[in-house]
């Protein structure tokens, strides 16, 4: 088990098995529920960089194209409705008073591209976005998951954003979901 050097380096975690030197890339993620079956959604790592050149060491603790499998720890909480007071003191005697800021947490294991959507994690970062239904994440029966990790690889590796699209001189990006990938594919 090796952990990453860097907060942001990935994997959270490399397991390396010591007969074969098979790697296996877990990521520890956190997300909030929006509602009982839903969740504001995993960040899954970039789509650019390492992902993109899988031979790459920057920001990564071994190439991506060296690990066998890539898997999310994630975990899922509710917010705290209550207001905590962060400033009050607390005797070792009122310590089942004090209040969490999260509650019902629960954990799922998955492979990334399971949980995957088709659409970047947040705002005009480079990130893979998860699906936003929890029964989704429990399952591993995100959008990908039908389609299988191949699908998953050649849709982010040219996956473009606006800006990137207008950097390579395109009028839009060829696609922007996985409906318009498909569509893409067969031009």
């Amino acid at each position: 088990m090796i952990l990453s050097k860097e907060q942001n380096f990935y994997p959270d975690i490399s397991f390396v098995d010591k007969n074969n030197g098979e790697k296996i890339a877990l990521d520890i993620k956190s997300t909030y529920r929006t509602s009982k079956t839903a969740a504001s959604g995993f960040t899954l790592g970039a789509f650019t960089g390492y992902f993109r050149d899988r031979t790459s060491k920057k920001n990564i603790t071994f190439p991506y194209g060296e690990y066998e499998k890539h898997y999310v720890l994630g975990i899922i909480y509710a917010k705290q409705a209550e207001r905590v007071d962060e400033y009050k003191i607390y005797s070792i005697g009122d310590l089942k008073k004090i209040l969490s800021v999260i509650k019902d947490i629960e954990f799922i294991l998955q492979e990334k591209y399971k949980i995957a959507s088709d659409r970047p994690g947040s705002g005009n970062t480079k990130n893979i976005g998860s699906t936003t239904k929890i029964e989704q994440m429990r399952g591993g029966s995100g959008i990908f998951s039908k389609y299988g990790i191949e699908v998953f690889d050649d849709y982010w590796m040219y996956y473009l954003t606006k800006d990137m699209a207008r950097v390579l001189e395109l009028p839009k990006p060829p696609y922007r979901n996985i409906k318009e990938y498909f569509e893409y594919k067969k031009a």
